[in-house]
């Protein structure tokens, strides 16, 4: 029992106990003495020189303990955190040594032996790296290969919780409410029905290197993904772990639907007539009427030829190789190709994308180019890609000297690359023609593209990146929260800038951000920011610490929006913060109106330094991230990202600390954090029985 108390704590125990000891003896020998004498008259006498003899032992003791604590207990409690973050957080700088003067050799010894641990922990770590660099150097190549890989690629646990992502699949599965993150159950995103179904199939067949193939729906339903899984072989300890890749298949299947719909009309609309031709041809009785019939019946299938051929014109393009091109990425291609035939090309695109065979497009412009440059010595060129209907019309122009359509006819007979694809051929596959004409007086050969499609914009997060962590196929689960291990859960840091301090009278959050930290180590691409527009004017005070404005939040989200996006954002892991009754005083507030509740388990980090380094210690955010080797750019302090990231990569170090001192399990550290609400109240109760 007497162990769970503080060293301080036992310290001052101590000299309780010899205070109270001295007092007893000074008692029992003035008690002694007095009735050994047995003189009524010196009772008064005794007794006052017992009280006054007790208060200047009081004094001696106190004086003494408050010496002792300050000049032992003090340091020795901060030479043991010091030595505690050396050895588990990482920390390289030496500690100072000022306020352990009093200890003797400890704190120079205890220094020695840290920068001793340092100097091991550099040399192992520079052996370490250089055994590593090759491995690493490959790691990185694989990792920019998969980002590259078309399909989208997930490994996920036989719990269907996400291990590894690349760039593909976070674009792919964006469209669901809730963000791309690991650990994340892959039903939040994907239909859930048939990648059971295909994982079960998996489960229960006996070939290890078994295929499943499958259709599911994307998060808002809108396109239809075919999907390839098989289980995982190298999957630490985890028999249910699957690879699966998800491929767009929604042209193609449209594209199948109208060529399907097309072959269907062919037989519908062409058989009568063919039919009722044959009984004419074949009924001599009526053979006065066959020739109108048969003309009649001819113009018929005319027109339904007519529709039918430019209705397969337009499904030309719907499947490879005829894919979206940016028309600028068209332009530049061009550029490059003439440049390379010693012509010269300027370029104006409108920002539009074209669906055709990008190389064929290209070849076929640049062989007109260079076509024309023998027929009228034109060496610089301009292209025009606008925007007209449905349409992308294509102008290159020069100028001088026009040229003929006959001119132009012959050129579009001859053969454009090796292989014998002509111009003729490359229009035809494209449902197009090429003609002569003007541009802004200049002559010009013209044509069209379609279909054009707008082209979106692609988000700075969706870069060549693969997100993973393999540890996660063999991370324990839990049952119980409390019996889980620290670096078994998924947290949540985050930081909250407001117009203000109060909450109760009316201030709002401007800004919220948070990251994620998964099995322990923080996942630098899942990151949440948000800009949020209070309802009400930012006081100039506010924006002078966080530097939001109101002109930065006048086109943000609703701060009901932003906190429905950050419980998304949050959802089954660990909330933790930097003295979270702030930051959480504004999300509980909102609770109603949003219609939803954070039930998530709190760690405030105030209260794990307090557990870590003693509740003497400065636990400010700056102090810790000092104390820590943390570092924080003066630019990113006091916005919400920024302290959200010091915050974070401050508990990771924390955490090991607690671990160094024996508490790695939930519950441990909840139990060690109640001894320290004095200096900021403890959510979790609050929580639970709510």
């Amino acid at each position: 029992m007497v162990t769970r108390i503080s060293l301080r704590g036992r310290i001052l125990l101590f000299f309780v106990a010899l205070a109270a000891g001295a007092i007893a003896a000074l008692a029992v020998g003035l008690w002694f003495g007095y009735h050994r004498e047995g003189n009524p008259d010196m009772l008064n006498a005794f007794v006052q020189g017992a009280v006054a003899a007790g208060f200047l032992i009081l004094a001696l003791v106190t004086w003494i303990w408050f010496l002792f604590d300050t000049h032992i207990a003090r340091p020795i409690d901060k030479v043991a955190s010091a030595m505690r973050a050396r050895a588990h957080a990482d920390v390289a700088h030496d500690f100072a040594a000022d306020d352990a003067r009093y200890l003797g050799d400890l704190a120079a010894a205890a220094s020695a032996t840290a920068a001793t641990i340092a100097q091991t922990r550099g040399a192992l770590a520079e052996t370490l790296q250089r055994e590593t660099a090759r491995l690493s150097s490959d790691k990185n190549k694989l990792e920019q290969l998969l980002a590259d890989v078309p399909p989208a690629v997930l490994l996920c646990t036989a719990r269907h919780h996400l291990v590894f992502y690349n760039g593909v699949a976070r674009q792919m599965l964006a469209g669901s409410p809730r963000p791309v993150c690991l650990d994340r159950n892959v039903f939040d995103y994907l239909s859930e029905g048939p990648i059971r179904d295909a994982h079960h199939r998996l489960i229960e067949s006996a070939d290890p290197d078994a295929v499943v193939e499958f259709i599911c729906l994307s998060p808002c339903g809108q396109s239809r993904l075919a999907g390839r899984m098989r289980l995982a072989s190298d999957n630490g300890g985890d028999g249910g772990a699957y690879v699966m890749t998800l491929r767009d298949v929604t042209t193609e299947v449209a594209a199948y639907a109208r060529r399907d719909v097309l072959l269907g009309d062919v037989f519908l609309q062409i058989r009568p007539s063919v039919s009722r031709l044959r009984r004419l041809a074949a009924d001599q009785a009526e053979r006065h009427l066959t020739d109108d019939v048969i003309r009649s019946d001819i113009e018929t299938l005319d027109t339904i030829l007519d529709g039918l051929e430019a209705r397969f014109e337009s499904c030309r393009s719907d499947g490879w190789p005829m894919s979206p091109t940016d028309a600028r990425e068209l332009a530049s291609q061009l550029r490059r190709e003439l440049h390379g035939l010693g012509l010269s090309l300027d370029t104006e695109a409108a920002e539009v994308a074209v669906r055709c065979n990008a190389f064929d497009i290209v070849s076929l412009l640049a062989h007109v180019a260079a076509r024309v440059n023998g027929a009228t010595s034109a060496a610089q060129f301009h292209l025009v890609i606008s925007e007209v209907g449905d349409a992308a019309e294509l102008a290159i122009s020069w100028s001088g000297t026009p040229v003929t359509p006959e001119a132009l006819q012959a050129w579009l007979n001859e053969p454009v690359y090796d292989g014998g694809v002509t111009s003729e051929t490359i229009l035809r596959a494209h449902g197009n023609t090429l003609s002569v004409g003007f541009l802004a007086g200049r002559p010009a050969i013209l044509t069209r593209l379609r279909p054009i499609e707008k082209l979106r914009p692609m988000g700075t997060d969706l870069s060549r990146h693969v997100v993973y962590d393999f540890d996660l196929l063999s991370r324990m689960q839990y049952d119980k929260l409390s019996e889980a291990r620290l670096d078994a859960l998924t947290y949540v840091v985050f930081d909250t800038e407001t117009t203000g301090l109060l909450p109760e009278q009316g201030d709002e959050i401007v800004q919220i951000a948070a990251v994620r930290i998964v099995n322990g180590k923080r996942v630098k691409s899942e990151v949440f920011n948000l800009l949020v527009n209070p309802g009400r004017p930012i006081p100039g005070s506010a924006t002078a610490i966080h530097g939001v404005s109101d002109a930065m939040v006048a086109d943000a989200v609703s701060v009901q929006e932003a906190i429905r996006q950050f419980h998304r954002f949050a959802e089954g892991a660990v909330l933790v913060a930097h003295n979270a009754p702030f930051d959480m005083e504004f999300l509980y507030r909102r609770e109603k109106e949003i219609g939803l509740r954070f039930l998530h388990p709190i760690l405030d980090t105030v209260l794990v330094s307090a557990t870590a380094f003693g509740p003497a210690e400065t636990h400010t955010l700056d102090a810790l991230a000092v104390r820590l080797g943390v570092h924080i750019e003066d630019e990113d302090r006091h916005t919400a990202l920024g302290d959200a990231i010091a915050t974070a990569d401050v508990f990771i170090k924390l955490k090991d600390m607690l671990a160094g001192q024996g508490l790695v399990r939930f519950g441990d550290v909840l139990i060690s954090l109640r001894s320290h609400q004095r200096l900021v109240r403890d959510l979790n109760d609050q929580v639970h029985a709510s």
